[in-house]
């Protein structure tokens, strides 16, 4: 099996979070990057126990890979809000994700959805902002990080903000109609603590 350049240990460890549930796990007990000031590779997140949405994607999408699934990523992008960035895995039960997020309901998704779509609606309800207002409007399809192989994305010592500049060009499809759109309400007081639980500011 391929190391893509990193080292043994590197890859011993990638390996080690296997099902894609542990890899989450990590994501979890790692720092978030509030800030946002770094495009990390998936080598400095091991090193700096440190990764904000696009980080945390990376990583994952590379731990995948290194298991021996197709490093894929998926854009939600939102309105008055920030974009998420996920890395998506199919298994013969569904479509499964991981995701770093400052949002506890932004995170993992067990494979047990039928589409891609089916997906990215799981995270309609769990995806608002600080004025409790749902603000996913649209998602991609999943696209392979193995486009960035020329800029080695998975050990690179400087940032990668190439890859979101890309995400940015990519087609996008809507989720909801006008009409849909047009009707929503707040989101629900509960819902919106709960989903504040663990935010670093």
């Amino acid at each position: 099996m391929r190391d893509f350049g990193l080292s043994y240990r590197e890859t011993r460890f990638l390996r080690s979070l296997d099902p894609p549930w542990k890899i989450q796990r990590h994501l979890d007990a790692i720092d978030y990057d509030v800030a946002g000031a770094h495009c990390r590779s998936p080598r400095r997140v091991i090193r700096e126990r440190r990764a904000q949405c696009m980080d945390g994607a990376m990583f994952a999408a590379a731990a995948l890979r290194v298991q021996g699934r197709p490093p894929l990523i998926l854009d939600l992008e939102a309105v008055q809000d920030d974009d998420h960035v996920l890395a998506v895995f199919h298994e013969t039960s569904g479509w499964g994700a991981v995701a770093r997020s400052n949002y506890s309901g932004l995170r993992y998704r067990e494979p047990v959805h039928a589409t891609v779509r089916d997906l990215a609606l799981s995270y309609f309800e769990s995806y608002f902002n600080l004025r409790r207002q749902k603000t996913l409007r649209r998602h991609s399809r999943p696209r392979s990080l193995a486009r960035f192989d020329r800029i080695d994305w998975m050990t690179a010592e400087g940032n990668l903000w190439e890859i979101p500049r890309w995400l940015e060009t990519i087609r996008h499809y809507p989720l909801l109609s006008p009409r849909t759109l047009a009707r929503l309400g707040p989101v629900d007081r509960r819902m919106f603590e709960a989903g504040k639980v663990g935010r670093e500011e």
